[in-house]
């Protein structure tokens, strides 16, 4: 059986390193996988506490978190598209207008 503990390190571990590619990445997809491995990283907790004090909430709540990202992917994804189509390159330092 696994401890508690070696899903923490790994959720904790997965949303350092998503924080470090929001952080530290200028590529809007990029930052769109790094905000999806945080996201992960928290679900991966839920359902360990969920398994651990034997409460489906968690789960329920995991569950929701991913019909959300799903959500937030394809419209993040469709703008994406819209943003490359428009400047040529979608690099976030370089989007300071959401005009012209």
């Amino acid at each position: 059986m696994i401890s508690i503990g070696s899903f923490l390190t790994v959720g904790i571990l997965l949303f350092v390193i998503g924080l470090a590619g929001v952080l530290f990445w200028r590529n809007l997809l990029i930052l769109l996988m790094s905000i999806e491995i945080m996201l992960n990283g928290i679900n991966l907790l839920f359902v360990a506490y969920a398994a651990k004090w034997q409460h489906l909430d968690g789960q329920i709540f995991a569950l929701f978190v991913m019909l959300v990202t799903a959500a937030e992917v394809a419209v993040a994804l469709a703008l994406a598209f819209a943003v490359f189509k428009r400047k040529g390159n979608i690099d976030v330092s370089q989007l300071n207008r959401l005009n012209g």
